[in-house]
């Protein structure tokens, strides 16, 4: 008897192993091969950063409000066409990104984390399993040194039936 257990590591083990958590400038478009492909991408993220700030939310409502006093000269019909279609998108929109980005920002702390645990939890497995492998080498020269004190005094090492 050599051993009691034969251990097989899971596959993803060694991948965490070698990786790292996904971050936003890891994503395949900003490295694809097509230049015009990666163009477009790192000018959607840079237009993304500079228009998803509350300083833009702040110079679209000076924009917004600079057609106010002629809709509101125009009438009521005016003056709700400026508000949903001026005002509203022209200050939500940088509002929405700047909530998206925190929220974002939240996601990849708890992506990383969750990825600091799953390291965690493997390296404590392999304590596990070094602690069990000990053991199973314990147990192991334990049954030896009982099968040779049996043969030792000639006892058999099956127990009595009666």
């Amino acid at each position: 008897m050599s051993t009691l257990y034969e251990y097989v590591r899971h596959p993803r083990a060694a991948e965490l192993r070698s990786g790292h958590p996904v971050r936003t400038h890891d994503q395949r478009p900003l490295h694809h091969g097509n230049p015009l492909i990666r163009l477009n991408a790192r000018v959607g993220l840079r237009v993304t950063l500079v228009v998803g700030t509350m300083w833009a939310a702040y110079v679209f409502s000076i924009l917004a409000l600079l057609a106010l006093p002629s809709a509101v000269h125009q009438g009521v019909y005016y003056i709700v066409v400026w508000l949903s279609s001026s005002f509203l998108q022209l200050v939500l929109l940088p509002v929405i990104i700047v909530g998206q980005n925190i929220q974002a920002a939240a996601a990849d702390k708890r992506s990383e984390e969750t990825y600091k645990d799953a390291e965690a939890v493997l390296h404590e497995s392999e304590q596990i399993q070094k602690h069990l492998e000990a053991q199973d080498a314990a147990i192991l020269r334990i049954v030896e040194e009982l099968d040779r004190l049996r043969q030792h005094l000639g006892v058999d090492g099956a127990p009595d039936a009666s």
